[in-house]
């Protein structure tokens, strides 16, 4: 990979959780910094762009929006497949929404390769007065599958920038691991060391004819 291949990294994220949890609340103030408050649920899929910096590297973030709903789940799927983030949330108010955080995850579990993509566990509603759902018992979860954990509003735009920062610098991170590794295996390393042979290089240049 070139230098200026690194430095134009680009990552596929996916929100999910169940319907209702603000995902694309999240997204919209994301990328857009807007705020919806009543919108029509995502059906299937929905996609959004944006270019972050990350330490001084660019990296084009192509957000899947995912729908919770039961009926999706096979298209949602489907575009676990090359996916280098996943945002997951759930709904603070809503104790239903945390308790298939472990359902989301064994799905993640069972479509990806948990080493290799980063994941981000996002509490959404944190401004509301009607909580069901503890701090503790968040960050105890997160802390179980190896993920950070952020409330967030999208709302009031809370945490939504640094949870996606977060996520982002975690995708850098395996990115540039698995370059690394590629580079120095000794299949790549031998192609890279291999001497030239100059009468082959004579034959190249006489041509076949």
């Amino acid at each position: 990979m070139t230098s200026s291949e690194k430095e134009n990294m680009v990552a596929k994220i996916l929100t999910i959780g169940e319907s209702g949890v603000g995902k694309t609340c999240i997204l919209l103030r994301y990328t857009d910094n807007k705020f919806i408050k009543h919108h029509l649920t995502t059906i299937g899929i929905d996609y959004k762009t944006k270019d972050v910096n990350i330490n001084g590297k660019s990296i084009k973030l192509k957000i899947w929006d995912t729908a919770g709903q039961e009926r999706f789940r096979n298209i949602t799927q489907q575009y676990y497949k090359g996916a280098d983030g996943i945002v997951l949330v759930f709904d603070l108010t809503d104790r239903n929404s945390f308790e298939k955080v472990r359902e989301w995850m064994k799905q993640i579990q069972s479509y990806t390769q948990r080493e290799s993509i980063a994941i981000v566990l996002l509490g959404n509603k944190c401004d509301a007065e009607n909580k069901a759902v503890l701090v503790k018992e968040a960050n105890d979860i997160a802390s179980e599958y190896n993920m950070k954990f952020f409330e967030t509003s999208a709302m009031n735009n809370i945490n939504i920038e640094e949870s996606f920062k977060q996520l982002s610098t975690e995708i850098m991170k395996i990115k540039e691991s698995k370059n690394a590794n590629y580079d120095n295996t000794p299949q790549n390393l031998s192609q890279q060391l291999k001497p030239v042979d100059k009468n082959e290089k004579r034959e190249k240049k006489r041509g076949c004819c």
